[in-house]
């Protein structure tokens, strides 16, 4: 990976001025206006079990511990973290789905320097939604990401409606080898298609692991689907479930699971209501793959409880403003392959390779300016991003900084969700609302990371 090169140099100062963008956006978007003590994240290389073969060496993390901790936050109390990094390169954090001012984004040459080994860097915020998010490195983030550093946030509601306990699930993939070692990360005529699948799957680096649960309880079941390849069709099998947030948003209205599809960068929230005898066992599915897999499931344990998912009071609404679709200018954006070979540095490396593209342009693209952003957007105007996937692939596509309503879609019905990721299907064109309210440069890219280190990546600029 390179450290310092050309390009980099070029990118960092044809976005230099996002740094002050980023300062400029304290008061909105909340840099922490009094002093809290920070938490350290010390990112570090480990071994874990992660199968029968013995530890698995190499893993790399945050924290003590084996996976990376979650990280619990209250909305509008003010957030301190310091980076440490142990490890031998450079990272980042970014906080996904946060709509926090830009320069705490975590992006190097967009928002941030290099973390060099044993350096340090702070981040501090105060987060405006509740809901659930998740960090990770944005700095040779297949490798980093797919090594373990994906880790889970709880932004907590005071006004949210109780439960009788509360799960949290950390979905993702490893890519080992018989031994239980790392094998190739990627394999090039995999991440031209869906991306190279991982070989282990787990959630909280458990296979099929098991959660006690109060019998006849509501439970909250928190999901983040942190792999940087795999899709999940997740339905429950032994008691009832209703979708109760996507995305770190309540949905408009809670509905039944029956099956959800949701891709990397997702988050699902999950209202429970387990089954009234002890012992009963519930088991969350993904019956996307050629046979079902038990992602995870939870075990009914006490006398019920006898609660109704009627008892459940709606989640408070997040402070996300609404967009004036009378006056929203519309922005097109083709999500396309390329015929380009060359290679391209991403924000943070290379794979060695260009399959993918925005409006046919792999980043940096070869134009008058390679680093321009995709589209300048002004500081509290409304505008609908228009987006197409011609590809026969399905591509969760996500924006920094900023959440965007669903409006319309060719391809199903789709509800008002607020959302900073969004699944988009094969020949699917879907139109997402947003009010530009977070000054700076923000990432918009593809989040199956072959997708977007070999090209289906680029930022926009609110100014």
């Amino acid at each position: 990976m390179p450290l310092l090169t050309r390009r980099n140099l070029l990118k960092a100062s044809a976005v230099a001025g996002a740094y002050g963008l980023g300062i400029g956006a304290a008061n909105r978007f909340g840099i922490a206006s009094e002093t809290v003590d920070p938490i350290e994240l010390v990112a570090h290389t480990t071994q874990a079990s992660l199968t029968d073969q013995g530890p698995t060496r190499d893993i790399m993390t945050y924290g003590d511990g084996g996976m990376p901790p979650t990280l619990r936050m209250v909305r509008g109390k003010p957030f301190a973290a310091n980076l440490v990094n142990r490890l031998d390169e450079p990272t980042t954090i970014h906080w996904h789905g946060l709509r926090i001012p830009n320069r705490m984004d975590g992006v190097p040459f967009l928002t941030q320097p290099y973390v060099y080994t044993e350096d340090t860097y702070s981040y501090e915020f105060t987060p405006p939604d509740a809901g659930t998010f998740w960090y990770h490195p944005h700095c040779n983030t297949l490798t980093q990401m797919g090594h373990g550093m994906t880790g889970v946030i709880v932004v907590e509601n005071p006004d949210d409606p109780m439960f009788d306990a509360e799960i949290t699930l950390n979905l993702r993939d490893w890519r080992l080898g018989g031994d239980g070692q790392f094998i190739a990360m990627f394999k090039p005529r995999d991440a031209a298609r869906s991306g190279t699948f991982g070989t282990v799957r787990t959630a909280n680096w458990k296979r099929e692991p098991q959660y006690d649960a109060p019998a006849g309880g509501l439970v909250r079941v928190r999901i983040a689907a942190t792999d940087v390849t795999r899709i999940y069709s997740l339905k429950l099998e032994g008691a009832a479930a209703e979708v109760i947030a996507i995305d770190g948003n309540p949905v408009p209205s809670r509905f039944a699971l029956d099956v959800l599809m949701i891709g990397p960068g997702q988050r699902l929230d999950l209202a429970v209501r387990m089954p009234d005898a002890e012992g009963a066992v519930v088991r969350l599915e993904d019956v996307r793959a050629s046979s079902v897999q038990t992602v995870a499931s939870f075990r009914a344990i006490g006398a019920s409880l006898k609660r109704e998912m009627g008892d459940l009071a709606p989640l408070p609404a997040n402070p996300v403003a609404e967009p004036d679709l009378a006056s929203a200018k519309e922005v097109p954006f083709i999500l396309s392959a390329t015929a380009e070979d060359a290679a391209k540095d991403s924000f943070c490396g290379s794979l060695g390779y260009s399959f993918w593209a925005i409006n046919r342009v792999p980043w940096p693209g070869d134009t008058a300016d390679p680093t321009a952003p995709l589209a300048e957007l002004k500081l509290g105007r409304s505008y609908i991003f228009d987006l197409e996937n011609p590809t026969p692939r399905t591509h969760p596509i996500h924006l920094h900084g900023m959440s965007f309503k669903v409006i319309s879609s060719s391809a199903r019905p789709v509800m008002p969700l607020v959302t900073d990721t969004y699944l988009i299907l094969p020949d699917e064109k879907v139109k997402l609302a947003l009010v530009a309210d977070n000054p700076g440069d923000w990432v918009f890219h593809c989040h199956i990371i072959e997708h977007q280190k070999t090209g289906m990546t680029g930022y926009v600029r609110v100014v």
